[in-house]
């Protein structure tokens, strides 16, 4: 989803997208060409001005050791693995800026706190997968390549990610908030994730973590409250916080209830205008 995006805005505004995969793609309107990416060589050398590496494993699902063990591989090790590749390409080809993905959930569940891109990594699995996460793409730097850390919130849009099955569950009547609902959420519009991303290419002062999330994060239960407005339907399933725990141990627990108030600072200061600043403008768009 946020791959398509980046490469509609990208083309929109006169770049040229090279897309790799490991299922050979055509040449289509969200691509200038593809590449074939392999276990082996997952990333094919051409010459390229920038690289945004989005891939990794859905976090979504029962996190079985197994599971687990294939959300850190495809993303703490890949990422090695792409860096490793990097360093055997020749210098004219490389990248002059690696944009690497990571999340909000390098920051652990901090309650109330507002969440700069200054502020220090939290505990907990996620945490820890960030942490290595970001240190393997770090790496870049020694080649002279600029790397943004791109710190990302749950992502709202119509073709992809969480977005959809909340509509669903509410449109059937069936939403609402998680435990308390106390608990902070970073978000952001699709539009504003690729317009952040393509942002950071083009701008040479960003260096480092940016929180790629709205102005105005939210708290679960305000989320909530207006998903429902907007639907125009109602909101009274209260699932528990115990409840989310005995049934996807992990990930309830990390991912639906922990809380993370981050504010994009990095973007605020060097200027980057939103599209969607706040919750209400981002359903008005999506709903």
């Amino acid at each position: 989803m946020i791959g398509q995006a980046v490469s509609a805005l990208a083309l929109g505004t006169g770049h040229e997208v090279i897309g790799y995969s490991r299922r050979p793609a055509a040449q289509g309107p969200l691509l200038t060409k593809s590449l074939v990416a392999t276990s082996a060589s997952p990333l094919p050398e051409t010459k390229l001005d920038a690289l945004v590496h989005l891939a990794g494993e859905s976090l979504l699902g029962l996190w079985t050791k197994a599971k687990l063990e294939r959300i850190w591989k495809s993303r703490v090790d890949l990422t090695k693995q792409i860096v490793e590749q990097l360093r055997s390409w020749q210098p004219a080809n490389r990248p002059r800026v690696f944009l690497c993905a990571s999340g909000v959930g390098f920051y652990g569940d901090r309650g109330d706190e507002v969440l700069e891109e200054n502020s220090t990594s939290g505990s907990g699995y996620l945490a820890g997968l960030c942490r290595e996460w970001e240190a393997a793409a770090k790496q870049a730097a020694e080649l002279g390549t600029r790397v943004v850390l791109m710190r990302t919130g749950v992502v709202l849009g119509q073709s992809g990610g969480a977005f959809p099955l909340m509509r669903r569950a509410f449109a059937c009547g069936v939403g609402g908030r998680f435990g308390s609902g106390k608990q902070w959420m970073s978000w952001i519009h699709e539009q504003d994730q690729a317009g952040l991303i393509l942002w950071a290419i083009e701008n040479d002062s960003v260096v480092g973590p940016v929180n790629l999330c709205s102005p105005t994060p939210v708290t679960n239960a305000d989320f909530t409250r207006q998903l429902a407005t907007h639907l125009k339907r109602p909101a009274f399933l209260h699932v528990p916080a115990f409840a989310l725990r005995l049934a996807m141990p992990g990930m309830g627990q990390e991912m639906l209830l922990a809380s993370q108030r981050a504010f994009p600072r990095v973007a605020n200061d060097l200027g980057y205008r939103f599209a969607y600043p706040t919750l209400d403008d981002a359903f008005t768009a999506l709903i």
